[in-house]
């Protein structure tokens, strides 16, 4: 299990994240371009679980709460 790209406790390591990347959705080859990836939008889906924070109260270091949410 390594812990590269951790920031939190919570933040997936590249163990868990190479199980979970076959089952998102891939790039579409057209329309806008993401600005945040899977593995940001998930940390951020996980920090809210684990800590119980509001929404609100997602660190500015992850994606904005809304694009989280959404």
């Amino acid at each position: 299990m390594t812990k590269s790209n951790q920031v939190y406790p919570t933040d997936l390591n590249d163990t868990q994240w190479s199980l979970l990347r076959p089952y998102l959705p891939a790039e579409a080859a057209t329309g806008r371009p993401r600005k945040h990836g899977w593995r940001a939008i998930l940390n951020g889906i996980f920090y809210i679980l684990q800590s119980g924070y509001s929404w609100r109260m997602l660190p500015s270091d992850l994606p904005p709460w809304q694009t989280v949410y959404h």
